[in-house]
């Protein structure tokens, strides 16, 4: 009795969707599949990158809805305590300090959990406010241009300070001496010409401005504009270019005897 032959069974190649089964796929595919798995994974890595795409949008999307759940208005807060305790309470949620007049300077500690105590000085003008490195913009302002008494006012490292932030800084006029807008990476010259309106300021801070593209004419510019204010930025030739004259004579200095 012959013995019974044996029967070949073919089994096509399953892609089980990591990089090793591709690896083996392309060891027995045909031509065809070749091209039928290059467009699967070219369309695995352009749903990939969609999704890259996507998630960086939701980022940005929650990161600016941030911003603006920070710059919101205590509207309660100022209508049962006062501009003053609504300005306050803003800057120490931010992050920053301020100072009301005869008292000390107030702050959050290293958790962002401040005291309350200030709400006893309703009737007490805040005349100081750092707020350094917060995320304060322009749609914040409004919780501290109520304060007409206000001295001094620091802005440095504010990320969101722009050019509109600084044209609505003339309701200050008649109370600010200080000002600090170093390394705001989004004022430029067309904000700092807004400032004209400042003629009590005694000091102003424009140093490290990235927007800034002529530093030292700029702040010549900014001096003669404010003659009573002591402005404090990059030295006054940074930035400028040296007429033919002056180069031959710089680079006759540079030639040793």
């Amino acid at each position: 009795m012959a013995a019974p032959k044996a029967s070949l069974h073919l089994v096509a190649p399953i892609w089980k969707g990591g990089p090793r089964g591709i690896r083996g796929l392309s060891r027995t595919v045909a031509p065809e599949g070749n091209q039928r798995k290059g467009r699967t994974v070219l369309q695995f890595l352009a749903d990939r990158f969609y999704d890259v795409q996507a998630l960086r949008e939701y980022l940005l999307r929650k990161q600016v809805s941030k911003v603006h759940q920070k710059n919101r208005s205590f509207t309660y807060v100022k209508e049962q305590y006062g501009p003053y305790i609504a300005a306050a309470y803003f800057v120490l949620k931010q992050g920053g300090a301020v100072k009301f007049q005869g008292q000390e300077w107030m702050r959050p500690n290293g958790r962002g959990r401040f005291s309350l105590e200030f709400f006893k000085f309703q009737a007490v003008p805040v005349e100081a406010v750092d707020a350094s490195g917060c995320a304060i913009n322009y749609q914040g302002l409004d919780n501290l241009l109520a304060l007409k008494e206000l001295q001094s006012l620091s802005l440095q490292r504010c990320p969101h300070v722009d050019d509109w932030c600084l044209s609505r800084l003339y309701q200050l006029a008649g109370s600010l001496q200080e000002l600090s807008l170093a390394g705001c990476p989004q004022v430029s010259e067309r904000g700092l010409a807004c400032l004209h309106h400042l003629q009590n300021l005694r000091r102003l801070d424009i140093s490290d401005l990235p927007a800034v593209s002529n530093p030292g004419l700029t702040q010549i510019l900014v001096e003669e504009m404010l003659p009573n204010c002591n402005v404090l930025g990059a030295d006054w030739a940074q930035g400028l270019k040296l007429g033919p004259e002056e180069q031959s004579q710089d680079t006759a200095r540079s030639i040793p005897a």
